[in-house]
């Protein structure tokens, strides 16, 4: 899709001032076999306490697992994989979340770990499962389209919310920032996609309005994808690789930047090896961020608006990886700052 000049719909207003200004935080999942050394690390070395997922640690944990688990008709084996019996999927709001089933150890040690240790007021970050993605795994799996998609929407839910409930009853003057994860909204345009876009955007955006208006909610895709589309589900916050594709949206992002949105950018990659520095990132997202001032993006709101992540989750990674790439993601967001802070300055703002 091109750049016509559709506006998309607005983020929620009053966002929380922490996800601003190049704060540092991460996708979700971590390689740790020891839940509560992962809830350190969350902590410890993002600016924003991250809530881990550690799929290494149980199958159970894995993105498309943890949202299933305990459902009617879905059993999951021993590399995370779903299997499911058609006639025993129920679609329906009754089912609750087991926060205390296997799938949920990285979570809850996370909270026990953030008690604590007094994170109560900081802000926290979340990452579940979007219904597009949770939709074509269930489909992948057998179900019917129509069958898979309303169970995924119906599943999360409730899900959402419980999950919110029990963030918000650990650390009660935590502010919460919430992203869906969504990988396979990047093939939404390919021909035999499951569902149209309408059906898409309408989906995320039911999944999103779960969730409490106090959250700044959000989607996460880690591979190119059609971003007018993405934004038409009127998220507060887009998750997304740093990549010179993005130059192709700079209408859409600049009208985004303008009503409020808030940008992660995913600036270093976790796909290949670690380098040492953070040079080339913060070269690339400069590179990237003055070409959209080219483009007509305010300087300041793209600088103020902005916070900083990994392109995606560390799991693959060793735990010394997982460091290195921690590092170096809050050493591009030191340079953030720094920029947003100078650049307000020169311009009065």
């Amino acid at each position: 899709m091109t750049d016509t000049g559709h506006c998309p719909a607005s983020p929620r207003p009053g966002l929380p001032s922490p996800f601003a200004d190049g704060a540092a935080l991460g996708i979700g999942s971590l390689p740790h076999l020891d839940a509560r050394e992962a809830a350190e690390f969350a902590i410890g070395e993002f600016e924003i306490a991250t809530i881990p997922t550690l799929p290494a640690r149980s199958p159970a944990e894995s993105m498309i697992a943890q949202a299933v688990v305990g459902l009617p008709g879905i059993s999951i084996d021993q590399s995370g994989g779903i299997t499911v019996e058609p006639e025993r999927v129920s679609i329906g709001e009754s089912t609750r979340i087991d926060l205390g089933h296997d799938a949920f150890v990285g979570f809850n040690s996370f909270l026990e770990h953030a008690k604590r240790t007094g994170l109560d007021g900081s802000p926290v970050k979340w990452q579940y499962v979007g219904p597009v993605t949770l939709g074509v795994a269930l489909q992948r799996a057998g179900l019917d389209v129509a069958t898979a998609f309303d169970a995924a929407s119906a599943t999360l839910r409730t899900q959402l919310a419980d999950i919110s409930d029990a963030v918000a009853k650990a650390l009660p003057r935590s502010p919460q920032m919430v992203v869906l994860d969504e990988p396979w909204f990047a093939d939404l345009m390919t021909p035999g996609f499951p569902i149209p876009p309408d059906e898409a955007i309408d989906r995320m955006s039911s999944a999103m309005a779960t969730l409490p208006s106090t959250s700044l909610v959000g989607i996460h895709c880690c591979a190119p994808c059609d971003v007018a589309t993405l934004l038409a589900s009127g998220p507060s916050v887009v998750s997304l690789p740093a990549s010179p594709e993005l130059v192709e949206w700079s209408g859409y992002l600049s009208r985004y930047l303008s009503d409020g949105g808030i940008i992660a950018w995913g600036v270093v990659p976790t796909d290949g090896p670690i380098p040492v520095t953070a040079d080339r990132f913060w070269r690339a997202l400069s590179d990237l961020w003055c070409t959209l001032v080219q483009r007509g993006c305010d300087p300041v709101m793209l600088r103020r608006n902005s916070i900083v992540t990994p392109h995606c989750g560390l799991a693959m990674h060793s735990e010394s990886a997982a460091r290195q790439v921690a590092q170096l993601t809050a050493e591009v967001a030191k340079r953030v700052k720094d920029q947003s802070t100078a650049t307000r300055f020169a311009l009065g703002a």
